[in-house]
């Protein structure tokens, strides 16, 4: 019996299986207007077998986009291109989960094929905000540094956008607090330097999230669950780490988020991180076991037998999938067939379906 392929329930949602799909940015929007790229790029990994699929990062407002070119949910026009996305991710038995997001100081960036570091603003660029006034790097935009009102703005920001996401259809909400965007720049003591409330003690670090997180919540209904995605390292001394990422989750819990999806750097552009096949495993088990909290696993992660493997040892309750399903949309299909688990194909597919003999 496979467990990658046992469902799973958070509140009243129940996974047909622990596969997940990650947010990946697409870098194809205009105007933060998902599109035809979004409808067959998601479709496609719904179809091809997932439990959840997620929207790339989502900005709540238009100067929370990683670059012109990202998605967003900050107007009802966007909520309503959504929608016919959703419907399609959910008429094919999948999840559709949207991640909510703000990139902060790595806003106004370019797409990864059109450029590197920041946009001017004679081109498109914007000034960008974040918890104190230190650039990401050199080629990175230098940000203004967030006064209480902007910071409460943004809270509403994620708010509204969760508001919108519910109309739209979407049934889980992920909080972006992850890879150095907004969110990350308030936890790591590397990015947040201020002097108040919202910064210096670890309390006054998680307080941004927190806050967050308490006003999605507040709107999202209680019988769906809202995930946060957090890195777990910063891979450099004196930053975010696991032990500090344990009490947010343990925090976090408190509000009604119910679960982690855990992966790790970003903070800052000279990392030191370390890289292999589940390399990022340990930290979702990690909080996992000392928060008690339910967490999804990330970092390559690519061959079947090895996320059955996370799963039945109690590593994770679901891996995130990223990159090895831009290779293979239908992973999960042929994963099962390896695993020897009996799932469901579409009707569209069950020619080609995959045996135990493979044919």
């Amino acid at each position: 019996m496979s467990k990658l392929f046992s469902p799973f329930s958070l509140r009243d949602l129940t996974f047909k299986n622990r596969v997940f799909v990650s947010p990946m940015c697409q870098y194809s929007a205009v105007d933060g207007m998902p599109n035809e790229w979004h409808l067959v790029h998601l479709g496609t990994r719904a179809v091809g077998g997932a439990a959840l699929v997620m929207t790339e990062a989502a900005a709540v407002n238009a100067a929370g986009r990683i670059s012109p070119d990202d998605a967003g949910i900050w107007n009802d026009t966007q909520r309503e291109a959504w929608r016919p996305i959703v419907n399609f991710i959910r008429a094919n038995d999948a999840v559709a989960a949207i991640q909510l997001a703000h990139a902060g100081r790595k806003a106004s960036t370019y797409a990864p094929w059109r450029g590197h570091g920041k946009v001017d603003v004679q081109d498109g660029g914007w000034q960008v905000l974040g918890p104190s006034s230190n650039a990401f790097s050199e080629t990175y935009p230098q940000p203004h540094e967030m006064t209480v009102a902007e910071i409460r703005a943004v809270i509403d920001d994620f708010a509204a956008a969760a508001k919108r996401a519910i109309d739209a259809g979407f049934q889980v909400a992920e909080i972006h607090a992850a890879h150095g965007y907004l969110a990350h720049q308030f936890l790591s003591p590397l990015s947040n330097l201020r002097g108040d409330g919202y910064g210096g003690s670890l309390e006054n670090r998680m307080r941004f999230t927190l806050d967050i997180t308490a006003a999605v919540r507040e709107v999202w209904p209680k019988q769906l669950p809202i995930f946060i995605r957090i890195s777990a390292s910063d891979w450099k001394d004196g930053g975010w780490d696991v032990s500090q990422s344990i009490e947010l989750a343990r925090a976090s819990k408190k509000l009604g988020v119910d679960l982690f999806d855990v992966s790790s750097g970003g903070a800052v552009a000279d990392a030191n991180m370390t890289i292999g096949p589940g390399y990022q495993v340990p930290f979702a088990r990690a909080v996992r076991r000392h928060a008690a909290m339910a967490t999804g696993a990330v970092g390559l992660i690519t061959e079947a037998v090895q996320a059955e493997q996370i799963i039945a040892n109690g590593d994770a309750d679901c891996v995130f999938l990223a990159r090895v399903l831009l290779r293979d949309p239908y992973w999960p299909l042929r994963a099962a067939t390896e695993l020897g688990a009996m799932v469901e194909w579409p009707d569209q597919y069950k020619r080609g379906a995959l045996t135990a003999f493979g044919k």
